[in-house]
């Protein structure tokens, strides 16, 4: 017996958005207000920043509980004190506004406090990857060469190892201690000159604008390209700020926010942290996300909330199930990339009320947040966006006689863009060339700009849209477009399926590229070849159908929890680069079968008609 695949919704009617609306509609006024007050105080070019609102709320709610965490706790007075040092430390070295200070540590109270002194002294904090190493580490230290770089104790090793290629030259580097068990003693120790300075808000809070930057962020993709730093100015921050904390979530004074994500991820620096500035709630932090613990923690901190990333879920899913995992406090829960076939389960098993799955690039121009809880919807945007046709054969939008692109219909598929204006700006990246590379001009008429996503999504109706695929790993067979996470949706839904990662690899003599599974088995249930090939084709047209099967021992991760496809691409179907099992569903067969040296001699040579 085969599981049933999950019947994701694709379209909104008429009769459940006039469900859902009615469910908010009591809301509406507040939220309007709200909306309308947001709006206008990010307006123009104020000198309002993210250090100006921890002053805010440091003066309104001190002894309210700033960040929890193993390794300490803050209240917002004691927050904002150390910040001040790290503020007034920073000015004593001549940092100031538009100036790159490196930050490299783990999830722990002291890199809040410092990326909070950053901000006050309007120095740009670089956020670096904690999981990066060689060559990308290094990259990120010298992309933005940092004025002064705070680096953890407890990154000090693989700090010492890339040292040698990392621009140094000018740049003062300090220690912030951690366990006190490196003890380095080539790195100034920050602790005695930090209890010299003064914990006074520093004067330089108040010259902070908006459109100032107050971080980056260094992009991991999947195509084994070098990180890209996206720039968080203060208005991304402060609208994030309102928006998921009084629109979306409506957090309050008393609630809690977990955030197991690294705070170089952009879930945790510009949906999860704000909120809880804003409005004087917690923070709840782990180095490291375990799994295993996860609900220690949620109840251990008393969190209401948990801000996640789609494969943190699956995580959470794959723990052994008890009596007790839905009576916690947690109730709310946001962030990206949930898949449809744990959906629906997530929320059961962990009690969940509403989700409120959203779409954001860390560069981007706006945000869709599912604000009505549909399911298996990211929502909608109060950004212009466009869902325009694309063809992949030529990597390209779809262009009119005109010469301008071409909307898709409600139920259909397309690549999402958002306008830049004044109003909703575009910082790009701090490579100049790159940002100049995401920029659509001419799309609607002569004159304009869109931001180009990269990413698929599917006109729900009703402005609402819903999450399809990455460009970079949908493709073309039999003449029609594959989108891969749907395909890993139906796999991932067989027995003896654990996860999967879904690609489309080159055939010779045949058009487009034909679909490859690498699946990580459930160790505690058989896997049937010849059951999943009768599974995907009640679940699947049979252009998706993967041709080849690899299965592997486990995944390799980006830091932000996303499949690395690139060697599994590059290595296909081939038998002398592939150690692992491999399997082919061949013409006319009705089972995947061991792929043996002979079959893939035949497939190089053309024999088999896929």
């Amino acid at each position: 017996m085969t599981s049933q695949p999950v019947k994701t919704p694709t379209t909104i009617s008429t009769t459940e958005f006039l469900i859902k609306f009615s469910q908010i509609l009591w809301r509406l006024p507040s939220m309007i207000y709200t909306i309308v007050k947001g709006l206008k105080s990010i307006g123009g070019d104020k000198n309002i920043s993210w250090g100006l609102e921890l002053e805010r709320i440091a003066a309104l709610y001190p002894d309210n509980p700033a960040v929890k965490s193993p390794d300490g706790s803050l209240t917002y007075r004691q927050l904002n004190e150390q910040a001040n040092r790290y503020a007034h430390f920073l000015i004593s070295k001549g940092v100031g506004r538009g100036d790159v200070v490196a930050l490299c540590f783990e999830n722990r109270p002291e890199l809040l406090a410092a990326y909070c002194g950053c901000a006050k002294v309007g120095a740009i904090a670089s956020l670096i990857n904690t999981n990066q190493r060689g060559e990308s580490l290094i990259h990120s230290f010298n992309l933005n060469k940092g004025k002064v770089i705070l680096l953890g104790e407890e990154c000090y090793e693989f700090f010492s190892e890339a040292r040698a290629g990392i621009d140094l030259s000018g740049s003062l580097v300090y220690m912030v201690p951690d366990t006190g068990k490196l003890a380095p003693n080539d790195i100034p120790d920050i602790r005695r000159e930090l209890s010299a300075v003064s914990s006074a808000n520093p004067d330089t809070t108040l010259t902070i604008a908006l459109k100032d930057p107050v971080a980056y962020v260094y992009t991991s993709g999947t195509t084994g390209g070098l990180p890209k730093a996206a720039v968080i100015i203060n208005k991304r921050a402060v609208s994030a700020m309102f928006w998921f904390g009084r629109v979306v979530m409506r957090v309050k004074p008393s609630d809690t926010i977990y955030i197991p994500l690294p705070f170089f991820h952009t879930n945790a620096i510009t949906v999860g942290w704000p909120p809880a500035v804003y409005n004087g709630a917690a923070v709840a932090l782990r180095r490291k996300f375990s799994a295993s613990q996860f609900l220690d923690d949620v109840r251990r901190f008393g969190a209401t909330h948990f801000i996640y990333v789609g494969e943190v879920c699956r995580y959470l899913m794959a723990v052994p199930a008890k009596p007790d995992d839905s009576e916690t406090t947690l109730k709310y829960i946001c962030g990206n990339g949930l898949r449809p076939d744990i959906w629906m389960a997530f929320k059961k098993r962990f009690g969940i009320k509403k989700i409120y799955e959203f779409y954001g690039a860390a560069e981007g121009v706006g945000v869709f947040t599912n604000i009505f809880n549909f399911d298996y919807s990211v929502g909608t945007s109060v950004t212009p966006f466009a869902l325009v046709a694309y063809d992949t054969e030529t990597d390209a939008p779809v262009r009119d006689s005109s010469g301008f692109m071409k909307k898709v219909g409600k139920g259909e598929t397309g690549l999402l863009i958002m306008e830049i204006s004044e109003k909703t700006p575009f910082p790009g990246y701090s490579d100049k060339k790159k940002t100049e590379e995401k920029i659509f001009r001419n799309v609607f008429k002569k004159g304009d700009m869109w931001f180009n996503t990269g990413d698929l999504l599917r006109n729900m109706g009703f402005r609402h849209a819903q999450f399809a695929d990455r460009l970079g790993d949908t493709f073309r067979w039999k003449g029609e477009n594959v989108a891969t996470q749907e395909v890993e949706k139906a796999i991932d839904t067989f027995p003896g399926v654990s996860s999967s990662a879904v690609y489309g690899i080159t055939l010779p003599g045949a058009d487009g590229k034909a679909g490859m599974a690498s699946i990580v088995k459930d160790e505690k249930t058989p896997l049937d070849p010849a059951g999943l090939v009768a599974h995907l084709r009640t679940s699947l047209p049979k252009y998706a159908i993967p041709i080849f099967i690899r299965f592997v021992a486990d995944f390799e991760w980006t830091a932000t929890h996303k499949i690395k496809k690139t060697t599994l691409k590059s290595q296909a179907y081939d038998p002398a680069q592939v150690k692992d099992a491999l399997y082919v569903l061949l013409p006319g067969s009705d089972a995947y079968e061991p792929l043996t040296d002979a079959i893939y001699r035949d497939i190089q040579a053309g024999k088999f008609k896929f």
